[in-house]
């Protein structure tokens, strides 16, 4: 990959911007292939790319599993037994300056046990995670800057802490192209819009438009004419003498996939009509470009529709994951993440590059106020992550398919007292300083314990790595040097890490 000068249109950049003023919200993996095409870098079908990488490509696709709110890593793989010896005490140094007020050291009450043949040791919340401890790099000493939500995730997703520059899977579809032309390249996966951030998370940024990320809701979506569905009741509540709490069976219409695209599809016209539609727009777009030259907008539009027009046959079956066999759809479990987890391999599997999982609506990994509130979040999450991993492998996707999990930032080994929990008093502020982040994939090393936070798990202190040396490392695996990928902007040359960024080749298999 190299950088590009703006002065020539026949650059790849010029070609894209050109091509890149449709749907806004919809980084459509057929728009992609043709602006690259049109600039000699089509990604073809079977995964090669035309225009040249910079090394070997050891991953075609990305699977960010993305837990919102900061999971506290030294509650779950990073354990601090000195947090045991030292419990209610104050921490050496002082008080530590993060985003609350907080007290004394606070142990971890959950316990952990070391799993596969490594001996990693996970903690209580994650026994799934444990049965596959063996093809996962920990990465115990990633830290980033600010203590606060917002820019954190930016951050994590784009490499920056303000709002307004690429996110990852937008550089990655703006490098690489898609390997399906009817499908998305970059996908967005949650129940409702995840955090106060939103949609700048998965932003082209300056990019063209066609790199922003498809955002699609992985709510149970129903057909109101459908005859109802059973699904299964939820464990029986219990009254104040613990007698059970008659409920009602959750009755649901059955799962309708073209409500999940809704947007592509059109309900007055079939896809003849729209066929037809279409063809005489481009014909009448032909004759005036002849005339007066073409007209980018316009370009972009018609390229749109085209897209649209495709993913209306294919989306609804990748995104119907009833098509799964009842064993497969057992390994994921029930719940949001679960079918988000399940979709994302579906994605992959039909050459989606990236895609994102979030957990849910705002910061649902924010335990200010007690840390027992991860045991439901790991609940809901633990079953299905492992499940991508036991699925990458039984599709045959496993060695070039990258896996990254983390949050924005970590928790803090110290007990919060500045608000929220009552008098529980059982929270952990915001731990940007040290935290884990883990890797799964066929690129890079399984069993691995890549450096290390302090004794009390608060600030990195052995081979710290930055988010932008994920990042570096992310670009690395998918055969870009991410020194060279570069897009000029305002009179910069602009890059995902920005002037930072190291590859980690210690944890490349």
């Amino acid at each position: 990959m190299s950088s590009h000068k703006s002065s020539n249109p026949k650059t790849r950049r010029e070609a894209l911007r050109r091509i890149g003023n449709g749907f806004g919200m919809m980084a459509f993996a057929g728009m992609v292939n043709q602006s690259l095409s049109a600039a000699g870098a089509l990604a073809t079908p079977d995964g090669s790319v035309g225009y040249k990488l910079d090394h070997p490509q050891r991953v075609k696709r990305i699977i960010f599993l993305f837990m919102n709110g900061g999971l506290s890593t030294i509650d779950s793989f990073d354990p601090k037994p000195a947090l045991d010896k030292y419990d209610g005490q104050p921490i050496p140094g002082g008080e530590i300056k993060t985003e609350r007020k907080t007290g004394a050291l606070m142990k971890s009450p959950f316990t952990f046990k070391k799993y596969g043949q490594s001996g990693m040791d996970i903690s209580e919340l994650w026994p799934h995670l444990g049965e596959v401890a063996d093809d996962i790099c920990w990465v115990r000493s990633v830290h980033t800057e600010i203590p606060n939500h917002e820019p954190s995730c930016l951050m994590m997703n784009t490499g920056a802490n303000q709002a307004g520059r690429p996110s990852l899977g937008a550089w990655l579809t703006y490098g690489l192209g898609t390997d399906n032309q009817n499908l998305p390249g970059y996908v967005v996966l949650c129940p409702d819009v995840p955090t106060t951030v939103g949609p700048p998370l998965w932003s082209n940024g300056f990019l063209p438009a066609i790199n922003q990320g498809t955002f699609i809701s992985d709510k149970i979506q129903t057909n109101p004419n459908a005859p109802p569905e059973e699904m299964p009741t939820e464990m029986p509540e219990k009254d104040k003498d613990g007698k059970p709490v008659e409920k009602k069976v959750v009755v649901e219409k059955a799962f309708d996939p073209k409500k999940l695209i809704s947007f592509v599809n059109n309900p007055k016209f079939e896809l003849p009509e729209q066929r037809r539609e279409i063809d005489l727009l481009s014909k009448m777009e032909d004759l005036k470009r002849q005339r007066e030259g073409s007209d980018a907008q316009v370009e972009a539009v018609l390229k749109s529709m085209e897209v649209a027009y495709r993913m209306q046959t294919e989306a609804p079956e990748v995104f119907d994951i009833r098509k799964e066999s009842e064993a497969t759809q057992k390994l994921y479990g029930q719940g949001s993440t679960a079918r988000g987890c399940l979709t994302a391999v579906r994605l992959a599997e039909k050459g989606v590059r990236m895609t994102q999982v979030y957990y849910a609506k705002g910061d649902p990994w924010d335990a200010h106020g007690d840390i027992y509130a991860h045991k439901v979040n790991a609940k809901n999450s633990d079953q299905a992550f492992a499940a991508v991993i036991k699925d990458l492998k039984g599709r045959g996707l496993w060695k070039d398919t990258l896996v990254v999990c983390g949050s924005e930032f970590g928790r803090t080994p110290v007990r919060e007292v500045g608000g929220g929990g009552g008098n529980v008093k059982r929270g952990r502020d915001h731990n940007p300083f040290g935290f884990t982040m883990w890797l799964s994939g066929g690129a890079v090393k399984g069993g691995k314990i890549y450096g290390a936070t302090d004794d009390f798990g608060f600030k990195a202190v052995e081979k710290p790595v930055h988010v932008h040396d994920i990042h570096a490392t992310i670009l690395y695996l998918m055969g870009i040097d991410h020194t060279k990928l570069t897009y000029r902007y305002s009179g910069r040359d602009f890059r995902l890490t920005d002037v930072s960024g190291n590859v980690l080749h210690d944890l490349i298999a």
